[in-house]
């Protein structure tokens, strides 16, 4: 008895010198960040299975319970963005393949082809990339509605094209402005992998006499693609969630070729006050396609991501 007695304190030492605090501090500080994050996010999820009664005598991250539990929130959003859905992928999709693709193409002038004025439209383009969206909003509403009409020139062939409203030609104007405004940005990105990029593939294909476009689209272009899933997911990102071009070029939220963000400030709005339940299952169901798109391109944009770094 008195020998178990003697050795308690020993074993109880041993274990105070093998509590590693900085590992309880480092986990501890994971957990707070992990609540500081995900906490909001089960609140929204909680709120948009409420009932509107329900969110004002609950608090907000409590579960629904009882006759509070709804999934109706979920299906009057869903029926109020289906139309705005479509109309953001029509947008967002091409808008984005085309400052992909032409970005990657004058990355590629500006880093592996030498010719004379490469600084100065380097200099444009970094420019470019600072230049505010409110900066240009007066003149772009000018030029697309009184200089160059295209939306009201493209309408007839619009309203020709089954399951399409001639109204959708508005979406063409807000297309290109895309593309022009997010080309110096991704042109930037291209760049810098490029720089990254051994040289000695493209110097061997210069000796065995290939011209600056097959070089890229033999070499460049294939070596590219874990880039072109970060630049995507980056620039799909920023245009689907855009909303002063929209709201400058697009008349209004019931206009046939509203994007989701001039719908989604609508939703569970009336009268009688807001539906924060509506309104935040609207929120959950707008961000379901960067979501998608995020998992569907997960390993090109971390090995992207990776490469660059490195």
């Amino acid at each position: 008895m008195s020998q178990s007695t003697s050795r308690s304190p020993i074993d109880v030492e041993s274990l105070v010198e093998d509590f590693n605090y900085r590992r309880v501090g480092q986990y501890a500080l994971v957990v707070l960040f992990l609540g500081f994050f995900l906490v909001p996010l089960e609140t929204g999820i909680m709120t948009a299975l409420k009932t509107n009664s329900a969110v004002a005598r609950s608090l907000p991250f409590a579960p629904p319970v009882g006759d509070g539990f709804t999934l109706a929130n979920l299906e009057y959003a869903f029926n109020q963005l289906t139309r705005a859905f479509v109309n953001s992928l029509l947008m967002a999709v091409p808008a984005t393949i085309l400052n992909v693709l032409l970005a990657s193409m004058a990355a590629y002038g500006l880093t592996m082809v030498s010719w004379r004025g490469q600084l100065a439209v380097l200099s444009l383009f970094l420019v470019g990339v600072f230049v505010p969206y409110q900066a240009v909003l007066v003149p772009l509403a000018q030029f697309w509605n009184n200089i160059f009409p295209l939306a009201r020139m493209l309408e007839p062939l619009f309203a020709a094209v089954p399951l399409l409203q001639g109204e959708h030609s508005r979406l063409v104007p807000l297309i290109i402005t895309h593309v022009a405004y997010g080309i110096p940005i991704c042109t930037v990105l291209f760049r810098s992998y490029y720089k990254g990029m051994p040289n000695s593939l493209v110097e061997a294909a210069k000796i065995d006499g290939a011209s600056i476009t097959k070089i890229y689209r033999r070499i460049v272009l294939p070596l590219s693609l874990p880039m072109f899933g970060v630049v995507f997911i980056y620039q799909f990102t920023q245009i689907y969630n855009e909303f002063l071009f929209s709201f400058t070029l697009i008349p209004g939220a019931g206009h046939s070729a509203a994007p989701v963000t001039l719908i989604l400030p609508a939703i569970g709005a009336s009268t009688e006050g807001i539906d924060f339940g509506i309104r935040m299952s609207a929120a959950f169901l707008a961000a379901l396609p960067t979501i998608i798109l995020y998992v569907a391109f997960a390993e090109q944009f971390a090995k992207g991501l990776r490469t660059e770094s490195g």
